[in-house]
């Protein structure tokens, strides 16, 4: 039989959300920060822009290929172990980054981070469920959210410092102590747990359990929706409302700042009223926003825009905080890892579904391949089929959670 889960105390609680929080920092850092090194490094290697962008697409393509079978490997091996090892997998890799020679290696060596930003990532989320108490829950899921939001919004800004203080090497040199300090910190906090008798019944890319597919599949097109903003939003703030580049960079904070400062009180209140109602109203924000991004930018400008991301990114962190709570609530202690890591790797299909397929789509509505020199007027209709194709979308993801739903309620029936 097993004993029933337990979590500790209040001040050891404090410090493992710290740790943990740290951790996913750092995996949403590394996302971001490198790419306003791009130019240094085109310039420092002499390698047109093509070739230093692999910089970026490698780090990513190593996280999103790695996910699943890092937490399949957690639940096997112990998330402890498994996220220790990570963090110091990430401090050498970011090491290797500064102090590489040529563009070859410092790409090889952003493979290594990308690998050990998915330690962090996964067992992030899977040792935040672990050790958060059933109240807490979805406070500590909204704190992740938080934190990676912040992590991805302050990266640009706090790039572009360290390239002008200490050049391209320093966005890499300062990542080590950071991540030092959350081993240092990891290694204190974390309780240590007893080595589980058996490794996990399943296989790397088996869902453990079917009833996951929608939380999953919803997961991947709400992403895709998010990130079709991040794609779309630039062009039409400065082809198709003609706006300067500080100005569109200006807009374009406003839905990080947002998600900020809505993760840990979307978290809240998924513990307050439930991980399925709040589900629902984040799907329904979601689904407003879209809208109102195919429409009243075009009726409003600007302001118009502002608003339809202001419901939107609310929409988002209560989505997140409620569909991650839901989704690793019921898992056995032995299969958490490989859940979560599934969670991250429909989240990052759908990231890059929004910026391929919802990117084909503008293109298709602005009716050519070359945005850059593309009429408003164009870019404008480009932005109005996106959008509305996001809200279709989201009323899909509305009907697939309802679905969901009505199948878990039957499940109970029957288990009665």
């Amino acid at each position: 039989m097993t004993p029933p889960e337990t979590s500790p105390p209040q001040r050891g609680q404090t410090g493992i959300m710290l740790t943990l929080a740290l951790s996913m920092l750092l995996a949403s850092l590394g996302t971001s920060i490198a790419n306003i090194a791009l130019p240094a490094l085109a310039e420092a290697f002499s390698a047109p822009f093509a070739q230093v962008q692999a910089v970026v697409v490698s780090y990513l393509a190593a996280l999103t290929a790695s996910v699943v079978l890092i937490g399949w490997l957690g639940d096997a091996h112990g998330l402890r172990t498994l996220y220790l090892t990570g963090l110091a997998l990430f401090a050498v890799a970011s090491l290797l980054c500064g102090i590489a020679p040529t563009l070859g290696l410092l790409i090889g060596a952003r493979v290594l981070q990308g690998i050990g930003a998915a330690f962090l990532m996964t067992l992030s989320m899977a040792l935040m469920r672990e050790t958060a108490g059933e109240d807490r829950l979805g406070r500590a899921m909204g704190l992740l959210g938080t934190v990676s939001a912040l992590g991805t919004a302050l990266g640009p800004s706090l790039g572009g410092l360290l390239v002008l203080a200490a050049g391209w090497r320093g966005v890499f040199w300062a990542q080590v102590p950071l991540t030092t300090l959350t081993l240092a910190l990891a290694f204190r906090a974390l309780p240590r747990r007893t080595p589980r008798e058996s490794s996990p019944a399943t296989r790397p890319w088996v869902l453990p359990d079917r009833r996951l597919l929608p939380g999953l599949v919803v997961n991947l097109m709400v992403a895709a929706v998010m990130m079709a903003t991040l794609v779309v939003g630039p062009f039409y703030l400065g082809r198709g409302l003609s706006l300067s580049e500080a100005l569109v960079g200006l807009v374009m904070s406003v839905g990080p700042g947002v998600a900020i400062f809505s993760g840990v009180p979307a978290g809240r209140l998924v513990d307050a009223w439930g991980s399925r109602r709040v589900l629902a109203l984040g799907l329904i924000l979601l689904t407003i926003g879209t809208f109102l991004l195919a429409t009243l930018p075009i009726i409003v400008g600007v302001p118009g825009y502002i608003l339809a991301i202001m419901v939107l990114t609310p929409g988002y962190q209560l989505f997140q905080a409620a569909n991650n709570t839901a989704t690793l609530a019921d898992v056995p202690p032995d299969q958490r890892g490989t859940v979560a890591g599934l969670l991250a790797l429909s989240r990052n299909i759908g990231l890059i579904a929004g910026a391929s397929l919802m990117g084909s789509v503008f293109a298709l509505g602005v009716g050519s391949d070359d945005l850059a020199h593309a009429a408003p007027m164009a870019i404008t209709t480009g932005m109005r089929l996106t959008f509305m194709l996001a809200g279709g979308l989201m009323i899909l993801a509305i009907a697939a959670t309802h679905g969901q739903g009505i199948l878990r309620s039957l499940a109970q029936e029957k288990a009665r």
